[in-house]
């Protein structure tokens, strides 16, 4: 049997695997901990993941995904599977139906722990974690059999930053966003378990043995897609006033030359641009109160969520110096954070203009990030061929030394691509569909790609002067 248990942070899921993998003879895997192993004993991918975090750069999610694609290689063949808190996303789907079918494996069911949000908040506003092994106790429900120590190690308990009730309707929001489409594609396949995960440890953990051992004997019921739409229905925003601004996202995958077209844009429109990498790195650097969580999330061997990334975005967007306009790079990345992203600038009283699409082969890409060169100290981005530097090996701003990421070799970029492709492609359609896609050539010289996005936004500055384009909708 191979399972998943999914729900949001304080419903239960790590509390009831160990029992679970008891009872069925199953391996847990849970993307937190494999995170933290990678780190601790220094693997290529830890190192390569470390890599990112000392740059102050989000850990992108082809990391991740090869770390589980190791797991799952070690995982013996007659041994099950339980993935605690995975997938959580629509791409994540895809790439472990991915993995799993080349390994001869399917899911047999996916539990879906349902607790309502103020329950959620409750818990998580006593919730303790042990800083040494991360063991999770709850001050009220759990509580440590000595006050402030872990039963299992002795380290020091502590509550997490992010814990608070205003925090936690947060992530809920997050969640329940990007949950939607992993619940409606389960129950589309007849995977889907909905279990009530209230009431006592006891009481949760024979709901979802009942569950699974019907699911077994073949008399499982499994919930509709009505079922499902309910848990991640959201009340729709009422309508706001739109002020005219200029708000655009860039896409394009690694190496396509976003950056650049991004600075030519906005040198020639007057609008700032917003690059997701710098202003992660920003918020690390000074310190602010999201850097400082985000700092948190790093210093515990944990992937920093979505929904630091997102208010990161909305507090940036809201300065006085993108009043008038942006140039988004480097989000959003995904269907959800794009519905992220309307509900931001739904709340500015703003709405996207457009979004162009810069389409490069992926041929083209390898040969481009092959021989690219970051600077050390201002990540100033150069190529050996299309964009040296004056002086080989040093940055022209800053006079920082150049070196090559050790994610830039053709293997690498390769899987880099999948991952683009398997995330953005959803991305493009779901733009596609809301009128809002321009898709820009991408071969030839900078002049000549310049040319064309300027073409686009000005297409788009007459569409904005006729009539506003569609508000995308939902996710599908």
């Amino acid at each position: 049997m191979n399972i998943a248990i999914i729900g949001p942070s304080g419903a239960g899921k790590g509390s009831h695997a160990g029992a679970l993998c008891a009872r069925y003879a199953l391996q847990q895997v849970s993307t937190g901990d494999l995170f933290r192993h990678h780190l601790q004993t220094r693997s290529a991918l830890g190192l390569l993941a470390r890599r990112q975090v000392e740059q102050g750069e989000l850990v992108p999610d082809e990391i991740v995904d090869a770390m589980i694609e190791e797991w799952a290689d070690k995982l013996p063949a007659a041994t099950g599977a339980l993935f605690d808190g995975f997938p959580r996303t629509a791409d994540q789907v895809q790439f472990l139906e991915n993995l799993l079918a080349q390994r001869g494996r399917t899911l047999d069911a996916v539990v879906y722990l349902r607790v309502a949000d103020e329950e959620i908040v409750r818990r998580l506003s006593g919730r303790l974690i042990c800083r040494d092994c991360q063991t999770p106790y709850n001050a009220r429900f759990q509580p440590p059999k000595v006050s402030g120590l872990c039963d299992r190690c002795g380290g020091p308990l502590y509550q997490r930053p992010d814990d608070s009730a205003a925090m936690v309707r947060t992530r809920l929001r997050v969640f329940q966003r990007t949950t939607g489409p992993v619940l409606d594609h389960y129950a589309a396949a007849n995977k889907l378990l909905i279990v009530s995960g209230e009431g006592t440890s006891r009481e949760v953990e024979g709901r979802i043995i009942n569950a699974l051992d019907a699911v077994q004997n073949q008399s499982g019921q499994f919930a509709t897609r009505a079922e499902a739409a309910e848990i991640s229905a959201t009340t729709t925003a009422p309508a706001t006033a739109i002020r005219a601004t200029v708000d655009l996202v860039l896409l394009g995958g690694p190496g396509s030359g976003k950056g650049t077209q991004a600075e030519r844009l906005c040198a020639e429109l007057k609008l700032r641009h917003v690059a997701t990498g710098d202003l992660f790195r920003d918020n690390l650097r000074q310190a602010t109160e999201l850097g400082r969580l985000a700092k948190n999330y790093m210093d515990r061997g944990e992937l920093v969520p979505d929904d630091v990334t997102d208010a990161m975005v909305a507090e940036r967007l809201a300065r006085p110096d993108a009043h008038e306009g942006f140039i988004l790079d480097g989000f959003p990345r995904t269907t959800h954070q794009a519905e992220a992203l309307q509900e931001i600038l739904t709340g500015l009283h703003r709405r996207l203009g457009g979004v162009l699409y810069i389409n490069v082969s992926d041929a083209a890409i390898i040969d481009r990030l092959s021989g690219r060169m970051i600077c050390r100290n201002c990540q100033a981005p150069y190529h050996r061929l299309f964009k040296p530097a004056r002086a080989p090996g040093i940055c022209d701003s800053c006079g920082g030394e150049l070196y090559q990421r050790a994610d830039d070799n053709p293997g690498t970029i390769r899987a880099r691509l999948v991952t683009f492709h398997r995330q953005t492609e959803p991305l493009i359609d779901y733009y596609r569909r809301a009128g809002l896609l321009h898709e820009i050539d991408g071969a030839g010289d900078v002049s000549g790609i310049s040319g064309r996005c300027f073409a686009a936004v000005r297409g788009i500055s007459n569409q904005g002067s006729a009539g506003a384009p569609a508000t995308p909708t939902s996710h599908v």
